[in-house]
């Protein structure tokens, strides 16, 4: 399977352009597999530095996760603001209290405008790009999360941090 939409000026990135890898992740704020996989993505960035670049995508599978699309909606609100690495962190982080009540103090605590953010959650302003994001997940196939793609090539094989390690070494 390979990612159907190329990465662009939309995307939630953070690495050089010019890595020689590009990872993508499809992922569910409110999945526990995503959640476990967070702090292994940020290692694995860590020991790489600047030979990955790293996109986020959201993939909320709503039937099973009730919060998954509020949050993901919120970390755009974030962005929106100059602000989506930490709300992305934040919501990782707090996978148990992903109520409109808690994003918006999240907002509040990451010094974001939260009125603005709990009126883009009430008006679901960003439902589209979240859209946007899902489909394009399921034009490539994603049908689970997380799900991540090595210079387009979906990563099939486990990813714990030895795993993807080697899978960047291969990719790059």
């Amino acid at each position: 399977m390979t990612l159907t939409r190329p990465v662009d000026e939309h995307d939630h990135a953070r690495g050089s352009e010019d890595a020689p890898v590009t990872m993508v992740e499809y992922g569910d704020y409110e999945c526990p597999h995503c959640g476990r996989a967070h702090p292994i993505i940020e290692q694995l960035l860590d020991r790489v530095g600047d030979r990955v670049r790293f996109v986020f995508r959201n993939f909320p599978l709503t039937q099973a996760h009730p919060h998954a699309q509020q949050a993901a909606e919120a970390a755009e609100a974030a962005a929106a603001q100059g602000q989506f690495w930490p709300m992305h962190s934040w919501i990782f982080e707090h996978q148990d209290t992903l109520g409109d009540d808690a994003l918006i103090a999240a907002a509040r605590s990451l010094g974001l405008d939260a009125d603005r953010v709990g009126r883009e959650l009430t008006e679901h302003t960003y439902a589209d790009r979240v859209r946007t994001d899902f489909m394009g997940g399921v034009r490539a196939g994603v049908n689970g999360t997380p799900t991540f793609f090595l210079n387009g090539t979906r990563h099939d094989g486990p990813w714990d941090l030895d795993s993807l390690l080697a899978a960047v070494e291969r990719a790059g």
